[in-house]
């Protein structure tokens, strides 16, 4: 400052001139502001939101890291540039759980580097990055936000080596941390010190250590080497020599850090005896030299020599790797450091004969990574956009995992050189078994296996015995691969070479010929070898053109007892979105599980999208088909809004397709092992059952061997219009109680059926004016939609009321009449009656006093009709009553008196 100009720094310092570097994490250097905040307010329901001020950055020496749990942390600093500069650093962000973004902002709180906020993920170890700054105030945030994905805790974001420059010139130098060293003069930087060396702060160079110490590159001291254990050596299988013999060796785990000189050192034990080399892998032969070469093209190999295939057969091209004698030259093995995340240029995986198995690292918390490149896939008959599979080709592992404490055995995949993405993890000791990944890109691929024995780092070797090991990798249709069999093709019309059979076509047997599926069926199978390759459409579903897959045509047919139901579901084709959530976790962050579906698609296309927008800023709106979005009729991904973390786009993360095939449509709640229990959801009416839509995804997981199921279980509701409302089980908010088979409920208006004669009833009116009318109105409730209109009111010609009046009338006056008549007629009859009875009375009488016999005037057999009752005088009506009453003799008969025939003298009875 005294002369106003600049000069170096001294040995064993260092200085950025008009910058600053923080590289020492011990603590949170001066300046630096370390916070963490709750991104959801208590508001009395759900799950209480917890304190957050406890998950904030942690510095762990070299680096500092992110924190792993729901909360919000953010780290920064302030710094006024006198002129523009630019902030670098070095970061690993190795999981996309995590929402990782770096932004700057000026004095008024405005972005100023906008492209650059979103992170990257990382594959191979440190990424550097760098922004640059405007001239005034900037303040810088490393802002992280963690949600658990099926419950597992993600990887933190490391961070290291923040330098700044346009800060005002410095006036001093700064020493080199222990670890380090500058040697010359005028140093910007400081560099470590090798292995088995150290150095103290400001030094000039590194010291070694001496020979019973070790040291690790950048140590600031020495360790003292422990004995040698069985721990710290490891057994490998020497390449065949001209005798075509190998043996069993031993090696030193490097780096060698133990002590085989002291007393109860174990030593290396010596090498085996030499035995016979296993074959080849197939489709590779032994030629003149002791090294396995391919088999070349239109031939096969079991690994003894080639033969060429027979006429109306091809070659199965892949790679089939099953004896380890030698690491194939596609193969490659590193390991990564779970100290400090660099690579170390060491093996982690070597051969022994039947498997390749990991090797003891440095450290137990070193991650074994063995890698296999595949240059691409035989291009196969270009599939239809509505195939039922886009599988190109598949990898198939055995495997085993040997543990004693949480070993993690990786699966990950990468495409054209781009970032590894986890497929899955096996956790803990596993028995020997198999996994099979379907690939569904024609790329370059590769797929690595990454080892890993404890995520906690301890100085020392204690795990060495727990191992993964990786008995044979199968990967089919592979460009330029080798084969192990001949299948049979279809052969050119010269019938010479094979051709591809067209999509929903296979090989005849007998005749090698192409034959299509049958109606009804499509092409499940590949190769496309005999009839039994096609399979049968499910219920309610239909095979389309090519024969190539099922689909369902958005309709569906049920019979009821008494009545046919017709449902059309194409309002439902189009992709609906539906979160469900908010799921609260331990810290209180809101997130959601974000589903998309498209019921029947387009002809079987499937039409839902789900992305992850997290790890690329540069490109949010993935398209399916990218390495960061699916298609399928159901998919699910993670999202936290908008509203929540404070961006402008809600932040989306690991899509899973959940139905990549239709199944079938039924009533009914099974159908092909999928289950939909109807006590899942609340009951429905009885007047009309559920109908279901199943499906199932390709895509196979640890925990769901025969792939995740979905079933869409589709309700009639008039009160929801539209696409009406999704749901999942309340019992499983995730939408799965198993984490194999996905439930919905969806309610809707356009669930119901078609409307038929059924659904509606007629109305007679009355008679008026001679005309009457009907009238149609629809059954209540009305669960019917479109189908059969209500038919037109009907008019028809009727008699009114006082027709029949009138009728009615006349009618009863003549019944009136006629029962007059049959009742004068029926007294006249009783008359007569009593006539008779008179009669025999007085016969009778007559008899029991002995009266003279009757003379010939007697009333004799049919004279009945000629006889009459005669009184003695006419006498009026009344004069008739009184000699009724006043004529009755003592002995209580009355006294009638009766003219006989005979004209003889009246006789009084």
């Amino acid at each position: 400052m005294r002369a106003q100009a600049c000069k170096p720094c001294a040995e064993g310092t260092y200085s950025l001139g008009t910058g600053v570097r923080f590289d020492e994490w011990d603590e949170v250097p001066r300046g630096f502001a370390n916070v963490a905040t709750n991104l959801e307010v208590d508001d009395g329901f759900g799950d209480p939101v917890e304190n957050c001020t406890a998950s904030t950055w942690v510095p762990l020496g070299d680096y500092i890291a992110s924190n792993t749990d729901e909360c919000t942390a953010t780290l920064m600093y302030a710094v006024s540039l006198k002129q523009p500069g630019t902030v670098s650093f070095e970061y690993i962000y190795p999981d996309s759980s995590i929402v990782f973004e770096f932004f700057v902002q000026n004095d008024q709180c405005q972005p100023a580097a906008e492209e650059s906020r979103w992170m990257r993920t990382t594959e191979k170890g440190w990424e550097f990055h760098s922004v640059e700054l405007s001239r005034g105030n900037n303040v810088l945030y490393w802002r992280t936000t963690a949600f658990a994905v099926w419950a597992k805790v993600p990887k933190p974001v490391l961070l290291r080596n923040v330098g700044i420059t346009g800060v005002a010139y410095t006036s001093e130098c700064f020493p080199c941390k222990p670890g380090t060293f500058a040697a010359a003069a005028g140093s910007s930087s400081c560099r470590l010190c090798p292995a088995d060396t150290f150095s103290g702060k400001g030094a000039t160079a590194c010291q070694p250590c001496e020979a019973a110490a070790y040291a690790e590159p950048g140590s600031a001291a020495c360790k003292l080497r422990p004995p040698c254990t069985a721990e710290d050596y490891f057994y490998t299988h020497s390449a065949c020599d001209g005798s075509e013999e190998t043996q069993l060796t031993f090696k030193w785990a490097e780096p060698k850090i133990c002590n085989e000189e002291l007393p109860q050192a174990a030593k290396l034990p010596p090498s085996g005896v030499k035995t016979k080399c296993p074959p080849c892998n197939p489709g590779f032969f032994k030629s003149n030299g002791s090294a396995c070469e391919p088999c070349p093209y239109g031939s096969y190999s079991n690994g003894s020599g080639c033969a060429r295939c027979p006429a109306g057969t091809e070659p199965a091209l892949g790679l089939e790797y099953k004896w380890w004698n030698t690491l194939p030259p596609n193969m490659e093995t590193t390991v990564l450091s779970g100290v400090n995340f660099e690579y170390k240029g060491m093996a982690g995986w070597e051969v022994a004969g039947d498997y390749v198995y990991t090797v003891a690292g440095a450290s137990d918390n070193d991650f074994m990574i063995l890698t296999l490149v595949v240059p691409g896939f035989s291009p196969p008959p270009l599939p239809p956009e509505d195939a039922e599979s886009k599988e190109v080709a598949r990898i198939t592992f055995v495997f085993e995992t040997v543990c004693s404490v949480s070993c993690e055995l990786y699966f990950m995949v990468g495409v054209n050189s781009r970032t590894n993405t986890p497929v899955e993890t096996w956790t803990g000791a596993k028995e020997k078994r198999s996994y099979t990944y379907v690939v569904e890109k024609n790329a370059t691929t590769s797929f690595t296996w990454a080892f890993q024995r404890t995520p906690y780092h301890e100085a020392g070797r204690r795990y060495t015995s727990d191992v993964a090991k990786l008995y044979s990798v199968n990967v089919t249709n592979v460009l330029g691969g080798v084969a192990s069999f001949c299948r049979r093709c279809a052969l050119e019309p010269a019938g010479s070479s094979c051709a591809a059979c067209p999509p929903g076509h296979y090989v005849e047997p007998g005749s090698g010929a192409c034959r299509p599926c049958a109606p009804g069926t499509y092409l499940r199978g590949r190769p496309p070898d005999g009839s039994q390759a096609c399979g049968p459409c499910g219920p309610g579903t239909q095979s389309n053109k090519a024969r190539s897959l099922c689909y369902n045509n958005c309709s569906f047919s049920l019979a009821l007892p008494g009545r046919a139901l017709r449902y059309d579901f194409s309002a439902l084709s189009a992709p609906t979105a539906f979160a469900s959530g908010p799921s609260f976790t331990s810290k209180g962050l809101k997130y959601f599980h974000h589903f998309n579906i498209s019921l029947c698609g387009n002809h079987g296309r499937k039409m839902a999208s789900c992305a992850d927008n997290v790890t690329d800023a540069r490109a949010p709106a993935a398209k399916p088909g990218s390495s960061r979005a699916v298609a399928s009729y159901v998919c699910q991904s993670i999202v936290v809004p908008s509203d929540v973390v404070g961006y402008k786009s809600a932040v989306s993360s690991q899509p899973v397709s959940l139905a990549d095939r239709l199944v079938g449509v039924a009533a009914s709640p099974t159908l092909d092992g999928i289950v939909s229990p109807p006590e899942h959801f609340a009951p429905a009416g009885a007047e009309l059952p559920d109908v279901v839509f199943f499906y199932r995804s390709s895509e196979v997981t640890q925990s769901c061997g025969a792939g995740r199921a979905t079933a869409v279980r589709l309700r009639c509701n008039p009160l929801r219009p539209g696409t009406g409302t999704l749901a999942v089980p309340s019992k499983c908010p995730d939408g799965t109680c198993d984490g194999c088979t996905f439930h919905f409920l969806w309610e809707t208006a356009e669930a119901c059926p078609l409307c038929s004669a059924g659904d509606y009833r007629a109305i007679v009116g009355a008679c008026l004016g001679g005309v009457q009318r009907t009238t149609y109105v629809w059954r209540e409730p009305r669960l019917c939609r479109g189908g059969s209109a209500l038919p037109q009111q009907q008019v028809s010609v009727c008699r009114s009321v006082d027709f029949w009046l009138k009728v009615g009338i006349s009618a009863g006056t003549c019944a009136a009449v006629l029962l007059a008549v049959l009742a004068c007629y029926f007294w006249k009859k009783n008359q007569k009656l009593e006539y008779k009875y008179s009669k025999l009375v007085m016969n009778s009488t007559a008899k029991d006093s002995e009266l003279p016999a009757p003379d010939s005037c007697a009333i004799m057999e049919g004279e009945d009709a000629e006889d009459d009752l005669i009184f003695a005088s006419k006498k009026s009506l009344f004069g008739k009553i009184k000699s009724f009453t006043s004529k009755r003799t003592p002995d209580g008969f009355d006294s009638v008196p009766l003219k006989t025939s005979c004209g003889s003298t009246d006789m009084e009875l």
